[in-house]
């Protein structure tokens, strides 16, 4: 298979989670990695700097979405109504490899410090991209950084809903994410 072949990121990906789920994330090597996957070695850090970036393949683009949907939401859209434009914009980019992977992904994760670390760190990634975006958009810091939490939670409870759900769509992903920032809206709001 040669190394400019189509696919060889999501390839690099797929072995990856194989040989974690086979093998452990410590036990397995950059050099399996691409074997694994039919590239070289030099194709993998083409793509990648290490193997623990392999997990959070997408983040640039997942926070990058969910900002340019929070600044396009309407004017008039309260905090939480413009997280939920940034977390429907983001689902577009959310396909069915995901839902295919998502079980396996938090098997793997679960199994490894390091990696639940590298989780941690995206999950703040997120927030960070929401509450700035919310901040860009006028709304006051703390404020922000509450919806930005609420935010990467629901993504999360609607990201665990749909890769464990029966349907595989991108809308399915947006309704259950959606569904899940308004059940933590109702639930912050009892918080009294």
């Amino acid at each position: 298979m040669g190394r400019w072949e189509e696919g060889a990121r999501e390839r690099l990906v797929m072995a990856a989670l194989d040989l974690f789920t086979d093998q452990g994330y410590d036990d397995t090597t950059v050099a399996q990695i691409a074997e694994r996957a039919g590239v070289t070695r030099s194709t993998f850090f083409r793509y990648f700097p290490d193997k623990r970036d392999l997990l959070s393949a997408g983040q640039e683009t997942l926070g990058r979405l969910l900002a340019d949907g929070i600044a396009d939401a309407p004017a008039d859209a309260g905090p939480l109504d413009a997280v939920a434009a940034g977390l429907e914009r983001m689902s577009t980019a959310i396909g069915p490899m995901n839902r295919e992977i998502g079980p396996r992904l938090r098997a793997v994760i679960s199994a490894s410090t390091e990696l639940q670390q590298r989780q941690a760190a995206k999950s703040v990634g997120l927030a960070g991209a929401i509450s700035d975006a919310l901040v860009s958009r006028g709304i006051l810091e703390s404020t922000a950084l509450v919806a930005g939490q609420l935010g990467v939670l629901a993504f999360h409870r609607g990201y665990e809903q749909w890769s464990e759900g029966d349907v595989d769509t991108s809308e399915e992903f947006a309704r259950l994410t959606l569904a899940a920032l308004a059940e933590l809206r109702t639930a912050s709001a009892a918080l009294g």
